[in-house]
Formats: C-alpha cells, sequence, structure tokens
C-alpha cells in the first residue's frame, strides 16, 4: 500500500493491528485522564466535561477494540505496560491536537488494510470518531 501509515502493511493479521491499536487508545485514556482530572483539581468545569467527554470516547475505542479480539478468539495483552503520556492542562490543547491527528492517519491507514468486515466496521466508527476529536478537541462522538 503506497503511502501507508508506518507500522501498518497490507500483510498485517487482523489481531495484531488490533492490538496495536489498543496499546494507541490506551495511552489516549491515559492522557485525557490526567487531563481531566488536572481540570477538575483546577475547578475548571468546562475543561472537565470536554476532557471526560474525550476520555470516555478514547476508552470506549478502546472497549470496542478488545470486544473485537475476544470475538476472534484471540486473549487481549495486558496494557498495564503503557506508559502515560505527558500531560499539561495549560497546554493540552496544542499537544492534543497532533496527538488526535496522528490517530487519523493510523485509522485512516488500517481502514485501506484488507480486514473482516466486521473488524473494518469497528475502525471505520473509530476514525469517524477521531475525526471529530482532531476538528474540535470534543468528545461524545461514540454511540451508546
Amino acid at each position: 500500500m503506497t503511502g501507508a501509515e508506518p507500522g501498518l502493511s497490507r500483510s498485517i493479521d487482523t489481531v495484531g493491528l488490533l492490538e496495536a491499536s489498543r496499546v494507541r487508545e490506551k495511552a489516549h485514556t491515559l492522557f485525557y485522564r490526567a487531563l481531566a482530572a488536572q481540570a477538575a483539581a483546577a475547578g475548571d468545569e468546562r475543561a472537565t466535561d470536554r476532557l471526560n467527554d474525550l476520555h470516555a470516547d478514547e476508552q470506549h475505542h478502546l472497549s470496542r477494540l478488545t470486544a473485537r479480539l475476544l470475538e476472534l478468539g484471540a486473549p487481549p495483552q495486558d496494557l498495564s505496560h503503557v506508559p502515560a503520556p505527558a500531560a499539561d492542562l495549560a497546554t493540552w490543547e496544542t499537544t492534543a491536537r497532533p496527538r488526535e491527528a496522528d490517530e487519523v492517519r493510523w485509522y485512516e491507514a488500517a481502514v485501506a488494510l484488507e480486514l473482516d468486515d466486521a473488524t473494518h466496521a469497528i475502525l471505520v466508527e473509530i476514525l469517524a470518531s477521531e475525526r471529530h476529536h482532531e476538528r474540535e478537541l470534543a468528545g461524545k462522538w461514540m454511540p451508546a
């Protein structure tokens, strides 16, 4: 695939793709959770709500990817080793936007792969959410 996202190729297996995506989503959940906690401690209700919504979407992505692994009969890997990214409330938007742009690129490359229909549908849904995140730096784009 020409112009593929580094780390993705047409030959990647579905389980490997899902696990790599889970690691990325886990890092995002840690990032937004830390920021939401900082906003709450600062008494910034608006930022707390935005960051909690972003955290909820990223957690939902992680859950969807994990559920798909289980549906495929693959035990999910332990993600406790995933480090929490640096998170500073004062500069969170300038840090978050490129992180979200990177997620959009990742999922654009992922949905271009030859995948089963169920996995493809999940990744398309996550991609749509990540595009909203990048554009608006707000959450609650995932259906319940």
